[in-house]
């Protein structure tokens, strides 16, 4: 009986241990950005670590007063660049936590 209990309590710390890990991993990654790009670099959009746009910027030249529907398309391409970047350095960074366990809408 003694070594399941041993096992129980060190399997626990492994746990814990592991829940700190994840915490520091899910801090560092709020404060990473990336950036998503259109039109060749016309627009760029910068998405940070919790999927929030905190930059977008749009080349004079791409403006143009009769064609809007072109720049909307623009600013939305670089927009989903940015968020499938931020998602997949989120399943990267998060994913090590995770591996071999089949875990539903973890990450």
């Amino acid at each position: 009986m003694r070594g399941g209990m041993g096992n129980m309590q060190k399997m626990m710390k492994q746990m814990q241990k592991m829940q700190k890990d994840m915490a520091k991993a899910q801090e560092e990654l709020a404060e990473k950005t990336v950036e998503g790009s259109a039109g060749g670099g016309m627009v760029t959009v910068i998405v940070n670590g919790q999927k929030e746009i905190v930059d977008v910027s749009i080349k004079e030249e791409v403006v143009d007063p009769e064609d809007i529907e072109m720049l909307q398309d623009l600013v939305l391409a670089a927009t989903n660049d940015a968020l499938k970047k931020m998602d997949d350095l989120t399943n990267e960074t998060m994913g090590q936590f995770t591996k071999g366990m089949n875990l539903p809408g973890m990450f």
